[in-house]
């Protein structure tokens, strides 16, 4: 018996805790309608300054190869194999190529270039991404030299030749979003959210409205006249 007591003394809430959250209640109610729209968006904006100041910042350097048709070819065989020399710039025999000749680790050389090609130009695109400027720098130039020399190395058979166009230099300013821009989109991000909050919550009233039930009446239904016969006769 004293054990049920105890159960249900813990079970309700105490008078302050009652109040306090009545008060609270009264004050959200206080609050205009649009309340989830500024909070939501500073919580964004919370959320995007501790991204951009957590990322460390990422330089990126680029290298352009051109290929050189042979005579007596044309420009769309040389825009085929810049295709086809854009696919395999990232290929396993091109990077350890690149780190045999410029002794950039290969585990950089996997993880920080990329290569891209141009349907209208024979132009091969490799950019390099490191924590440095020079490291990125190091990492284009290095890929660009040994596709280079691995596409040059079969010009007698394929009739198109590779040169470096245009070698990579330091990066001034890194690439990754700075603290500013990262900040920027989450407040946008958290005032999406905050409209969508505010397109809810009124359909949410209506499903309330029409979810509540109509009170019972205080009385029963009147008898009918055949349910008082039936009672008289039973007093009978």
């Amino acid at each position: 018996m004293m054990d049920e007591t105890v159960r249900e003394e813990s079970a309700t809430p105490a008078p302050g805790a009652r109040r306090a959250g009545g008060r609270l209640r009264a004050r959200l109610r206080r609050l205009p309608h649009w309340w989830p729209l500024p909070v939501c968006a500073l919580l964004g904006a919370a959320g995007g300054l501790a991204f951009g100041v957590s990322q460390p910042a990422q330089y990126a350097a680029t290298s352009y190869v051109v290929v050189v048709p042979a005579k007596g070819s044309d420009a769309a065989t040389a825009l085929g194999f810049a295709q086809a020399y854009g696919r395999v710039a990232t290929s396993g025999a091109v990077l350890a190529d690149a780190h045999h000749v410029s002794d950039v680790p290969l585990a950089a050389l996997r993880g920080g270039v990329r290569a891209t090609t141009s349907p209208d130009a024979p132009m091969i695109e490799i950019t390099g991404t490191a924590a440095a400027p020079r490291a990125s720098a190091d990492i284009a130039n290095a890929v660009a030299r040994s596709l280079a020399r691995a596409g040059n190395g079969t010009a007698m058979r394929t009739g198109a030749k590779l040169m470096v166009f245009s070698p990579a230099t330091s990066p001034v300013a890194p690439s990754s979003p700075s603290v500013p821009i990262a900040t920027e989109v989450g407040a946008c991000a958290g005032g999406l959210m905050g409209g969508l909050l505010l397109l809810v919550r009124p359909r949410e009233r209506r499903g309330a409205l029409r979810g509540a039930t109509v009170p019972a009446p205080a009385h029963g239904p009147a008898p009918t006249p055949g349910a008082k016969t039936t009672a008289r006769e039973a007093a009978r």
